[in-house]
């Protein structure tokens, strides 16, 4: 029986905002309905104890995400959410005191990427405001993300674009350094009690039509973790969010056999030998990063 630590299950595949790091998805608008969560959550239980509602789309629009953390709750499992906060102001009332939601994470760097963003200050402001209020009254992790790094890190833009947005963190919380004098990429900076920052390269979605990344490499997907889209797809990675690697449908076949499967396994076993078998995972650069 396989075990993930990480098990994405995408209840929405709607966005409210549309972000130049975040392919638009080609697949249909849609919400995952309770019972179809419901059934998901039976097949998952026996493989993770932690869930994220998340692959693409934005878990606050969902209008039912307060039952879907109960249900969560009732069936055994933790939730971490990704968000771009922007929908606080209505959702976040609601699932603040939910005893399932482990951990929150924001990606702050959504309002450069979003083309009609407006007044930053207000937008972070009313993050950490929630932010503050959800460690006082919970034991919720938080991680606020700024994914928007070159990769040497060196343009003024850049840094004068970030710089905005951490003076703010900085002046909300107190703290005694500016940011940069502590960053580390790709490490969580600790900023209060169970509040972290991670400042990282932006975030490159593997596409079909993008050249294949030459040498060999290593993926912890469906060894560490595995995905479900809204529609049942059975996906080996958080970064499959078209459904591309298509190992089954969890609403025709169990999922315990679709991770057992000729495709999984061949994905599985591929990378045992640090090859990539599929097309998406030859033109991913994440499996170069890995290593166990």
């Amino acid at each position: 029986m396989k075990k993930f630590k990480k098990f994405y299950i995408e209840i929405t595949s709607v966005c409210n905002l549309a972000c130049s790091f975040c392919p638009q998805t080609k697949r249909q608008a849609n919400f995952i309905k309770i019972e179809d969560f419901k059934k998901t959550l039976d097949q998952v239980r026996p493989h993770t104890d932690y869930i994220y509602f998340h692959l693409k789309g934005e878990p606050l629009l969902h209008p039912k995400i307060d039952e879907l953390l109960d249900i969560s709750h009732e069936k055994g499992f933790k939730v971490n959410i990704t968000t771009n906060g922007t929908l606080l102001h209505k959702a976040g009332p609601k699932i603040m005191m939910k005893p399932a939601l482990r951990q929150m994470n924001f990606s702050l760097h959504s309002f450069d990427g979003h083309a009609g963003s407006t007044d930053k200050e207000g937008y972070i402001s009313s993050v950490l405001s929630y932010v503050k209020e959800a460690v006082q009254k919970t034991g919720m992790i938080i991680s606020l993300r700024l994914w928007n790094l070159d990769t040497d890190n060196a343009t003024n833009q850049q840094r004068n674009r970030n710089r905005e947005i951490l003076e703010i963190i900085e002046r909300e919380f107190h703290l005694p350094y500016r940011i940069e004098e502590k960053f580390v990429r790709g490490s969580g900076l600790k900023i209060a009690d169970r509040i972290y920052l991670n400042q990282d390269h932006e975030f490159q979605w593997p596409d079909l039509k993008a050249p294949e990344i030459e040498g060999s490499g290593f993926c912890h997907a469906l060894r560490n973790q595995a995905g479900i889209l809204v529609d049942g797809t059975v996906v080996p990675c958080c970064l499959d969010g078209e459904g591309v690697i298509n190992l089954g449908n969890i609403h025709r076949t169990p999922f315990s056999e679709i991770v057992e499967g000729e495709r999984a396994n061949n994905l599985y076993n591929g990378f045992s030998r640090r090859e990539a078998v599929e097309e998406l995972c030859k033109k991913c650069g994440y499996r170069t990063r890995f290593s166990v």
